[in-house]
């Protein structure tokens, strides 16, 4: 499923206007995205927690030509599955 067939079945769902149903999703995505960037965690009960992890540099190997290179540390974006969403995929 993409955005735009999720806005879709937001909007057939909630039986409102596909343009509420973007507004509603643009709206989440951005204060999770905002929080992330605060490193403050979002949890969803049921759901997920979306966090920030940092990974520390490191180094690695360009396969190409097999030379060593550093890979520099970064922040990345984790999700973690609730027990509800978990138990309603398996």
């Amino acid at each position: 499923m993409n955005k735009s067939e999720l806005i879709d079945a937001i909007a057939a769902d909630a039986n409102i206007t596909k343009a509420s149903a973007k507004k509603a999703l643009d709206s989440f995505l951005a204060s999770v995205t905002k929080s992330l960037k605060e490193g403050k965690k979002v949890t969803l009960v049921g759901f997920g927690t979306f966090s920030v992890s940092s990974r520390s540099a490191r180094e690695g190997i360009n396969p190409q030509t097999k030379a060593k290179i550093k890979i520099p540390a970064k922040k990345v974006a984790k999700f973690k599955a609730g027990a509800e969403l978990s138990s309603a995929v398996e």
